[in-house]
């Protein structure tokens, strides 16, 4: 069947004659109300955006949808997926607003659940223009220059628990990241815990590595959540802790042997939840040996976490909660190293969140469900506008509206 739709022409308000400027182009509200954007229907925009978010790269997509009987140039290809990458984006900036505002209800997926909650960071390249290009083909007078820079994305993972501490089989995962800094990433994890009514959930655990920037907010988030405490569960990555036993007995400078027969005693030790007798045994060879000071750290970071019972680690089993943070890992390797990071890429910053937050849809199962989101969305308002208020944004929020955990009839969903 072919449709035919005749439509005005929008223009946006304000031209300046200088390119599109910061009010972009117009639209077609017929089209626009069907989903139509940059001269693709949604069903094109979907199929282009999902091909970039699962293939390695921009021309193999290109060829696989060739290969499908949708010829298209890379150029174009590019251009669907960056622009369907900033209306997810912008889609979950709206959503946000209305988080902030209090106008966002809980939703009842995690209600009653065991839930899992892990953040963590990842790398990848990003490419700033910091000299544009001057004429084109063999006229061109001056090469364009750019600078590249290590970024840390930072990824987050909620998932439902089995009575094993595992992700429940049947079960889809969250996940979503920003390019953003610590502060956007954990109002992004208290967003998601919002949305999906974790205050009604049995238990909530937060499992992650020893960064500061994590554990310095994670109160702030549940806070502003509505966790109640007592159904609040804080556990140190279970190799984060074993790594940092290591460390403390490398420093003694011992042989090998008797390095690795210390190292499995207190590995055990720790295991059984046995923490102060770890500390203690470390802090007694550390005497011994003459050698406190190389110990200080190691020693430091394990008292510091076990005086916050982060690792009592047999109560955990024993309560079938995780003790490690593999999952968040895989997330970071699947998600981002497998697309965003490798030899010669190099990415715009809008370019590489847009594609992240593609592929997180894509290998959660969940592409249908946040597309449906996204049209419903975009066919409202048809303006991208995506970018974070301020980098100081949580500590304004904190100031400005006040924390409300949600009420008995929220918290029932």
């Amino acid at each position: 069947m072919v449709l035919y739709v005749a439509t005005l022409y929008c223009g946006p308000a304000a031209r300046t004659g200088r390119g599109r400027g910061k009010e972009g182009a117009g639209l077609y509200p017929e089209l626009a109300v069907l989903g139509f954007s940059e001269g693709a229907s949604p069903a094109l925009l979907s199929l282009v955006g999902r091909q970039t978010a699962l293939l390695p790269s921009y021309e193999v997509a290109r060829q696989e949808l060739a290969t499908r009987g949708t010829p298209l140039d890379v150029k174009v290809v590019h251009r669907l997926a960056r622009t369907l990458g900033a209306q997810v984006l912008t889609t979950r900036r709206r959503d946000l607003l209305r988080w902030r505002a209090g106008q966002l209800p809980p939703g009842p997926e995690l209600a009653g659940k065991r839930v899992a909650a892990m953040v963590d960071g990842g790398r990848v390249r990003l490419r700033t223009v910091t000299r544009k290009q001057r004429g084109r083909g063999k006229g061109k007078k001056q090469r364009r220059r750019y600078k590249v820079e290590w970024r840390e994305p930072k990824l987050l993972i909620l998932f439902e628990m089995d009575k094993q501490g595992r992700m429940k089989a049947g079960t889809r995962p969250w996940i979503d990241g920003t390019l953003s800094g610590p502060n956007e990433v954990m109002e992004l994890l208290a967003f998601h815990l919002h949305r999906l009514g974790a205050a009604a959930a049995e238990v909530v655990v937060f499992v992650t590595d020893g960064a500061p920037w994590i554990w310095e907010r994670l109160g702030w988030v549940e806070q502003r959540v509505g966790l109640a405490a007592e159904r609040v569960v804080r556990v140190l990555d279970w190799c984060h802790a074993v790594h940092n036993v290591s460390l403390a007995l490398e420093a003694l400078g011992q042989g090998e042997a008797e390095r690795r027969r210390l190292f499995k005693k207190l590995r055990k030790w720790l295991r059984q939840g046995w923490c102060g007798a770890v500390v203690d045994e470390l802090e007694r060879l550390a005497e011994e040996h003459g050698q406190p000071a190389a110990l200080e750290q190691p020693l430091a970071y394990l008292r510091k976490h076990m005086e916050a019972r982060h690792l009592d680690y047999r109560n955990f089993r024993q309560r079938g909660l995780p003790v490690g943070s593999g999952a968040i890992e895989s997330t970071v390797r699947r998600v981002l190293n497998l697309r965003l990071k490798g030899a010669g890429l190099m990415w715009l910053g809008a370019n590489a969140e847009g594609a992240l937050a593609l592929r997180a849809a894509a290998l959660t199962g969940r592409w249908d469900e946040t597309m449906d989101h996204v049209r419903e969305e975009m066919g409202r308002d048809r303006q991208l506008t995506w970018e974070w208020a301020s980098p100081d944004m949580v500590a304004e929020l904190k100031a400005e509206i006040p924390i409300r955990p949600p009420t008995a009839q929220q918290a029932a969903g």
